[in-house]
């Protein structure tokens, strides 16, 4: 017997025949986003003859997508590549928190305050962010899009708050 613990060899949960996990997971994925894409789509019109339908895009888009990802899992299965790495959620999380909030608190703030936050809450995605420098970029970008939103593309868009223009 001896005093330091053993640690047991960690087991494996995939297949033997799997012998490059990291593309073989991607591919699994975006198979799977192809086929709810082609889910989501189900009830738009499609093509009739020569005419487009608001279905057909996103169904092309969703089948090349699924034809890629069944072509990145092969990829997998037939030749050697990378083991799973470590991902870290932080990054797509803040992005998905930010595509949120601008989605929630463009109508009632406007343009102006709730670009200029969902660009900032995205910044926090890393902790490499230099906060000066992203505050000029959010700035740049947000009477960017003031100016082209409202003006030059002619959309109804609210620049600032309710409470203050009335």
């Amino acid at each position: 017997m001896t005093d330091t613990p053993s640690e047991r060899p960690r087991q494996s949960i995939k297949p033997k025949w799997v012998r490059g996990p990291q593309d073989f997971i991607g591919g699994i994925v975006l198979v799977a986003v192809a086929l709810f894409a082609l889910w989501a789509s189900d009830d738009l019109q499609g093509m009739h003859g020569f005419t487009f339908g608001p279905g057909t895009a996103p169904r092309m888009f969703a089948v090349l997508l699924l034809i890629l990802g069944a072509g990145v899992a092969i990829t997998g299965v037939v030749s050697e590549g990378p083991k799973l790495a470590r991902y870290s959620w932080r990054g797509p999380l803040f992005v998905m928190l930010a595509i949120v909030f601008f989605a929630v608190a463009i109508r009632p703030l406007g343009l102006v305050v709730s670009g200029l936050a969902s660009f900032l809450i995205s910044a926090l995605g890393t902790p490499e962010t230099r906060w000066v420098e992203t505050l000029i970029v959010g700035i740049c970008l947000t009477i960017g899009c003031a100016l082209l939103f409202p003006y030059v593309l002619g959309l109804p868009m609210p620049l600032f708050p309710r409470f203050l223009v009335q």
